[in-house]
């Protein structure tokens, strides 16, 4: 991890010496402070990768400290992880909701887990660099939005529109899966099985080659957990590392989430060059939306960076374009029509909405959504660059 630079902030001298050798010996660089006041100087001067911060410290309270780091715009995406000898199950939530990704309790344990999660979040804020493929995030703030049937449908378009390309689609829906259903893949290979295997059995080019490819929709698959026990096994440790090898591998990573957002999906959230929210017509949809967007600013997601898409999934009822435009304070992008029964047809026999209903006004939504997508996705991966 040469060139990684690391943040520090404990009051204890020992502890922090400690941390600070472990972390030398994985060759990463250091920067220590005794001090919250001092820590926040040394990050905003330092631009460091990552700050580990024990959240007692005694000048600046640890969830105040965290606030201000997210609220600065030098430091608003520096992933934070505390560790602290409070085992308090307050003390975990107020830090998480301040803006700690990680919470790590001082123990024998403590550095292991300390030195592996720091690997992991300095892996997935490498794609932060906006290196390798496009990085699409699907997502809803509640359900029955069809979030997984437009996710599905958009990369279908994508891969059709630019046949040189390849699309990956990661279905990451927990505690099942809903993308399988819809393409109609049955095979044993997904997300489970692929992060259980090791860095070595998972690179660009095993995954290149390996992921299932969807012909007719013109993309490969990472299927989502196939059952809830499964789902429960998922080694959350590795998903990022399993990201970060796709964009290596593919133009386009396309993750339905729908609407699992928790601290697993939030990493990838933050470092999306893309994040489709997907939102229907009723009230409660759009009143959920909006404190998700709130949510996803106060964690550092630039809003240029959301792309609204309105789904009349269930009639022709409910609020406006207009009218969700003015609640959520935000452009809607796309807007589906009510579909009636015609998706459903379409995902019951595992096809395509554009093939099934090329001369539908959906498949034109869908075609023209993919290019809008690609053509915003890239403007913000140059200007971030």
């Amino acid at each position: 991890m040469s060139g990684k630079k690391i943040l520090i902030i404990d009051a204890d001298v020992a502890s922090r010496n400690f941390v600070a050798r472990y972390f030398l010996n994985q060759h990463y660089e250091v920067i220590q402070a005794g001090s919250g006041k001092e820590g926040l100087i040394y990050a905003w001067r330092d631009r460091p990768d990552l700050a580990v911060i024990d959240p007692m410290i005694a000048d600046i309270p640890g969830e105040e400290l965290a606030k201000k780091l997210k609220q600065d715009p030098r430091t608003a995406n520096m992933p934070l992880i505390a560790l602290s000898g409070d085992t308090s199950a307050a003390r975990v939530r107020s830090c998480l909701d301040a803006g700690f990704g990680d919470y790590i309790t001082k123990s024998g344990q403590a550095m292991p887990t300390l030195v592996e999660t720091a690997g992991r979040v300095l892996g997935i804020s490498g794609m932060a660099a906006k290196k390798g493929g496009l990085l699409v995030v699907f997502q809803s703030a509640k359900g029955g939005t069809g979030t997984s049937s437009i996710c599905a449908n958009i990369a279908m378009n994508m891969g059709q529109n630019q046949p040189e390309t390849r699309t990956a689609v990661v279905d990451l829906v927990l505690p099942i899966g809903s993308i399988a259903s819809i393409v109609g893949y049955e095979g044993l290979q997904n997300i489970v099985t692929v992060c259980d295997m090791s860095a070595e059995e998972t690179t660009s080019q095993i995954l290149r080659d390996g992921l299932v490819e969807m012909n007719i929709w013109h993309f490969n698959l990472l299927a989502g957990s196939p059952d809830p026990e499964s789902s429960v096994h998922l080694k959350v440790a590795r998903i990022m590392d399993v990201i970060t090898s796709l964009k290596e591998a593919y133009d386009y990573v396309f993750i339905d989430i729908g609407r699992s957002l928790s601290r697993i999906t939030l990493p990838l959230i933050q470092n999306a060059d893309l994040n489709i929210m997907v939102v229907s017509t009723d009230v409660s949809a759009v009143a959920f939306t909006k404190i998700v967007m709130k949510y996803m600013k106060g964690k550092g997601v630039d809003p240029s960076s959301i792309f609204t898409i309105l789904n009349r999934a269930v009639g022709l009822e409910g609020m406006s374009k207009v009218d969700v435009e003015k609640m959520l304070e935000i452009p809607v992008k796309a807007t589906v029509p009510y579909l009636g029964s015609n998706m459903a047809l379409a995902n019951s026999q595992h096809q395509p909405f554009s093939l099934k209903f090329p001369k539908d006004t959906a498949s034109i939504v869908f075609q023209e959504a993919a290019k809008e997508m690609v053509t915003l996705a890239r403007q913000l991966r140059t200007e971030s660059n």
